[in-house]
């Protein structure tokens, strides 16, 4: 398989597997996320160390190996985006499988099993248009307050929404327009959605429009703009006057 595919088929079959253990009826509340982090980290894991051995790995359910650092080409994975809401049986949860080479997200898939899709950085078409009032995706249990001024400086409508890959993918479908995050993520949870998001056309940078880079020896990511390429001028002109 091709890297694109490689990626796409492990975020299916883990979004699957994490389908299952949901309906298995065993657990409920914290220990449902517990087990379906711990479920799909370990098939993502040994799956991509049995697939691409002579790679790196990074994965939020797994301890950081600074290894990974001497390789130019690292998989970064996030066996459940929004465990919050996939315990809590909603759609708005997803499955990333990304690799960065040399410090780039460049190749990715997404799957967002409880919508029945995977979006995938080989397969990209053509982002919906954009409506006249534009849309941005924010946290529906803490949307950043950066996010919220430059909704109103541009008189968007705020989308409360689950993980950021259903976030970013909302983009992506043409769901919404903007994704601003400026409250502290980390690689795992953009790596795979920019190079889906990159490959559709869409811009990705950090929030004062430097470039987004991976495989850090620290992978905390401080903030994140994805938006359509016609908005971004004036979305980073906003986040500045700030």
């Amino acid at each position: 398989m091709t890297d694109a595919e490689l990626a796409a088929h492990l975020a299916e079959v883990a979004g699957r597997i994490l389908i299952e253990v949901r309906e298995s009826g065993m657990f409920e509340g914290k220990a449902l996320g517990n087990a379906g982090d711990e479920t799909a980290n370990q098939f993502l894991c040994h799956a991509m160390r049995a697939a691409r051995p002579d790679d790196g790995l990074l994965s939020e359910e797994e301890k950081d190996n600074s290894a990974r650092l001497s390789h130019s080409r690292v998989w970064i994975v996030d066996p459940v985006d929004g465990t919050r809401e996939y315990g809590e049986a909603r759609s708005d949860w997803a499955v990333h499988v990304g690799l960065a080479i040399d410090g780039e997200a460049q190749v990715g898939a997404v799957a967002l099993p409880g919508a029945g899709l995977v979006l995938r950085s080989d397969r990209a078409g053509e982002v919906p248009p954009s409506p006249d009032k534009l849309r941005m995706v924010v946290s529906r249990t803490r949307p950043a307050a950066e996010a919220v001024a430059v909704a109103e400086k541009l008189g968007a409508e705020l989308a409360p929404m689950g993980s950021a890959g259903a976030k970013a993918m909302a983009i992506v479908r043409g769901e919404a327009d903007i994704y601003l995050h400026s409250g502290g993520q980390f690689e795992w949870d953009s790596c795979a959605p920019v190079a889906v998001a990159q490959a559709f056309g869409l811009h990705c940078s950090r929030i004062n429009g430097s470039p987004l880079v991976y495989n850090q020896a620290d992978p905390y990511m401080p903030d994140l703009l994805i938006c359509r390429q016609e908005h971004a001028e004036k979305v980073l002109a906003e986040i500045a006057a700030l």
